[in-house]
């Protein structure tokens, strides 16, 4: 089991110059709470004496490495981090304060849920949180959440779950069951930090000497609203354009052509990355995260070459939705054979998967730039394209389908593929003069500019 640290003490690992809220003030009511419940005024004492707090969260603002947020933090020693109605009211309290003050959130969660000597009571606190939370998200404001332990029950599907971005502190007991409630023959391991973020439900474990950097990265990017468009990055491999269709096509699935980590690299001098599509899958071929470019923040979601799963165009939707909530403008790399097909692909809902992107990009108020760099294969690359705004590589292709497929559809011979290719007009050039992707003497040398 890991450290519990304090509130305060958990306060103290991301911030030094932190400034409590003032308590709601609430009216007199049944000193043993809402249902009379005997003996609870005792041990609120006992929790208080042993803790120093007077309830189960400490809010109040700080700047976290420069920039400042309300911060939220549970302390587990009162009465198990629970949540109750004064709990409610400083909840509350803070998001209110967040929004008055254009705050991003960030709650350091440890907590078993809601509190028994209160009842339903305490359970309906959970929609108060869930209304703060909404308001919050209207606003265009973001919310991280971090898990320490444990963070079970109501408090991680609301504060938890429901933040925009998820991290987690190693070890930490993380799901809705608590340890006393769950299955007996259930594994313990499926109720952890590193379970969660394998899961897709939480974005990454971070160790406690690195929080206080993760986070003030994270809200210095995610505070940074951009009403311009992402300039799509340089090539990065091939200058000429190619001679013919099956060129295209080979060029793009070249071994050596530069994937999407170079362009990342190349264009973000720092970023941060978001996993899971929160659904409980996750996909390594969808790279997908808030970076840093030219001193403004840009999101990305980038395609590396493999058939996309359902989990990756999930993730790549989050990813949209978030940055358009916050006002931060997209950039999309395309770069897959096409969706992933296998018969699990479908049990798993790719059609409405894909569905989800192409509709996060149509509804997109943020702009949102695009460059195909490799393979652009049938509609599970065309998600993720910007309609009007799309660039492509001189070592990429885009097409209806990848050519030995179009073969076979139109009954054709094997030894028609090449042929087929050239067909399709899937090459950059082609796409310029279809009006389907835009140029520059910058990105294809000796064409000039061309805009859809």
């Amino acid at each position: 089991m890991p450290d519990r640290l304090s509130a305060r003490a958990t306060l103290a690992l991301v911030t030094d110059d932190f400034t409590e809220l003032p308590h709601p003030a609430r009216r007199a009511g049944d000193p043993d709470g809402p249902l009379a419940w005997q003996g609870y005024r005792a041990s609120r004492a006992r929790a208080a004496d042993r803790t120093g707090e007077d309830e189960s969260v400490v809010c109040g603002t700080a700047r976290v490495e420069g920039t400042e947020a309300v911060l939220i933090a549970f302390e587990f020693g009162f009465l198990g981090g629970s949540l109750g109605e004064r709990t409610g009211d400083r909840l509350q309290a803070a998001y209110t304060h967040a929004r008055d003050h254009r705050l991003p959130v960030v709650a350091l969660i440890a907590t078993g849920g809601s509190r028994m000597q209160e009842g339903m009571v305490a359970l309906a606190q959970l929609q108060r949180v869930a209304r703060q939370s909404v308001l919050l998200r209207e606003a265009g404001l973001a919310q991280l959440a971090v898990l320490r332990d444990p963070t079970t029950g109501g408090g991680w599907a609301t504060l938890g779950a429901g933040a925009d971005v998820v991290l987690a502190l190693p070890g930490a007991q993380v799901g809705f069951a608590g340890s006393r409630v769950r299955p007996a023959d259930a594994d313990p391991a499926a109720y952890t930090a590193e379970a969660q973020v394998a899961a897709g439900a939480a974005d990454a474990v971070v160790h406690p000497e690195e929080l206080r950097r993760t986070l003030g990265r994270w809200l210095r990017l995610l505070t940074g609203p951009s009403a311009e468009p992402a300039p799509p990055p340089r090539p990065l491999g091939a200058t000429g354009l190619p001679a013919s269709g099956w060129e295209a096509v080979l060029r793009a699935r070249s071994p050596q052509r530069p994937r999407a980590h170079h362009y990342l690299d190349a264009y973000f001098t720092e970023r941060v990355t978001i996993g899971g599509d929160r659904c409980g899958g996750t996909d390594g071929g969808m790279l997908c995260g808030f970076g840093a470019h030219a001193g403004r923040t840009v999101a990305y979601a980038a395609q590396t070459g493999t058939a996309t799963r359902p989990a990756g165009y999930r993730t790549a939707a989050r990813l949209i939705r978030l940055a358009d909530r916050l006002g931060i403008p997209v950039l999309t790399l395309v770069d897959t054979p096409g969706a992933a097909n296998d018969a699990e692909a479908e049990r798993q809902g790719a059609g409405a998967a894909i569905a989800d992107v192409f509709g996060a990009v149509a509804a997109a108020r943020t702009p949102v730039t695009t460059l195909v760099i490799g393979e652009g294969g049938s509609g599970g690359a065309l998600a993720l394209a910007a309609p009007g705004n799309t660039w492509a590589t001189p070592d990429s292709y885009f097409s209806v389908i990848a050519p030995e497929l179009a073969t076979a559809i139109l009954k054709r011979p094997p030894q028609e593929v090449r042929s087929t290719a050239g067909q399709l007009r899937l090459r950059p050039q082609d796409l310029a003069e279809l009006g389907l992707a835009r140029t520059s003497g910058r990105l294809f040398p000796g064409t000039g500019d061309r805009h859809p």
